[in-house]
């Protein structure tokens, strides 16, 4: 406990000198400061704090109740004795009413004095101790008010993140501003769509967003895989997404004649439910994407022409993950995401992820970014740190992202880079349309089987998810 300081404020000059030397001689430490005036007493109590003043009531000028109105306005945290003269019984009463701690009679009683200044002292101290608790409290209080405030905050901005429908495109920069605001058009209009890109850019991602961006976003959105080529799935699929849109992936697996029963479809507005004489009217937007230039696959036989132009009214072009500036940005983005759907506090990338991140080719473009980074987030505690993405394959290094020192690959390099993606490109498509059946697919792509076979290995590619049976979503 820190020493103890009290004022003694009396117009008797003996009284002065005789209750500061009782009170050094029975209180160890106590310092005493005298006034012998309310005048000059209110100059010491402005000059600092007292943890009690004893005071006479009966003074030239200003009283000792007009001093205690002032001490109880100034410090109402400190305590006042006063001092009355003998058989002076209703001052005293008056006094404790007025906010007094106690009252003491003259002559005093010393023994009597020292006890009430000692519980006096001790009050202003465990008042003092209860008000510094209180204002740790409020501290504390509004130290977490502000971490829920700001938690909250990172909530909400992780949930604008995570609902907007184009989070995944919103980068500063020119090419993905210009596809945005191709897209923001598209949704604006009624027109068929279609979306090329190679696997994994977000095809789907951007049919959504049309959706969701569009007038048709309350009514249903149909996505169909018409890779396993099922007429029934299409018909069935335009029913579904009535007055909501209808997307098609994948389109040129399709068998031609479907292709043109599916531009028909669009065209007449209307479809021929199985076993039923009587045509269904549909009112459906429908995109189309494939993972091929929709004009390659034309000039390859494997898109109809008239299909081709019953539905490019509006193309968007999605670019690969490796020739986009915003990975770091797109890969913040999956975090928000997943630490949201996990519940973890994943906050930041670290340089030496991120340059993992920048320099790694991404084959399977943005649905591998997002794979990676969900992983990445439930390992880590806090930080994503390069140890927490060894998911990725560090033989598939980039050397784009080097730097503007380092020497760029050679036309022959580039020729050759890109005849292998089209290569890739081309056997993953034939073996879509043939429901990956490997001899179909070698005469599609006039090639012998066992040429075939070396490619599909050669590329690493897993025939058997070619397989699959056809795939119908609906959502409202």
């Amino acid at each position: 406990m820190t020493p103890a300081h009290v004022l003694i404020v009396d117009d008797d000059p003996a009284l002065l000198q005789a209750l500061p030397e009782a009170l050094r001689l029975r209180m160890g430490g106590l310092t005493v400061d005298t006034a012998d005036s309310a005048a000059a007493a209110l100059k010491r109590i402005g000059a600092r704090d007292y943890n009690a003043i004893v005071t006479d009531i009966k003074m030239p000028g200003m009283d000792g109740f007009a001093l205690l109105d002032q001490i109880r306005a100034r410090q109402p945290d400190t305590p006042t004795l006063m001092i009355t003269g003998h058989g002076e019984r209703a001052l005293a009463v008056k006094a404790l009413r007025r906010g007094a701690c106690d009252f003491v009679q003259k002559p005093i009683d010393r023994e009597y004095f020292v006890a009430s200044l000692c519980r006096a002292i001790q009050m202003n101290e465990l008042s003092r101790k209860l008000k510094q608790q209180q204002l740790t409290l409020e501290q504390r209080a509004d130290e977490l008010q502000r971490t829920v405030e700001q938690r909250t905050r990172d909530l909400q901005e992780a949930n604008k993140i995570i609902r907007s429908p184009l989070r995944w495109l919103m980068a500063h920069d020119q090419q993905l501003e210009r596809l945005v605001q191709q897209i923001g058009q598209a949704a604006d209009s009624a027109f068929p769509i279609l979306i090329e890109g190679e696997t994994g850019t977000g095809k789907e991602l951007v049919a959504r967003a049309i959706h969701q961006l569009s007038a048709r976003r309350d009514q249903p959105f149909v996505a169909i895989d018409c890779s396993a080529k099922s007429d029934t799935a299409i018909e069935e699929g335009f029913q579904l997404a009535d007055r909501g849109s209808l997307f098609l992936d994948e389109i040129v697996s399709l068998p031609l004649p479907t292709q043109a029963q599916v531009a028909r479809v669009i065209q007449d507005r209307q479809v021929q439910p199985l076993g039923s004489k009587t045509p269904v009217p549909v009112d459906v937007r429908v995109m189309a994407a494939s993972s091929v230039p929709f004009e390659l696959a034309v000039r390859a036989g494997w898109f109809g022409q008239d299909v081709y132009c019953c539905l490019n009214d509006v193309v968007i072009n999605l670019p690969p993950l490796r020739e986009r500036d915003d990975i770091l940005h797109v890969a913040r983005d999956f975090v928000a995401e997943a630490s949201m759907e996990f519940g973890r506090p994943c906050r930041e990338i670290s340089s030496a992820a991120a340059q993992v991140l920048l320099h790694h080719s991404w084959p399977g473009n943005v649905r591998e970014l997002r794979n990676v980074m969900r992983r990445a987030t439930l390992l880590a505690s806090d930080v994503i740190d390069q140890q927490h993405l060894s998911l990725l394959d560090g033989s598939r290094m980039s050397t784009r992202r080097s730097g503007p020192t380092a020497i760029g690959p050679s036309l022959k390099e580039i020729a050759e880079a890109a005849a292998e993606d089209a290569e890739r490109q081309a056997i993953r498509q034939a073996l879509q349309a043939c429901k990956g059946n490997k001899t179909e697919a070698a005469r599609r792509l006039r090639t012998d089987y066992k040429t075939l076979h070396l490619k599909i290995k050669q590329h690493g590619i897993d025939v058997g998810r070619f397989k699959k049976p056809p795939r119908v979503v609906t959502h409202r």
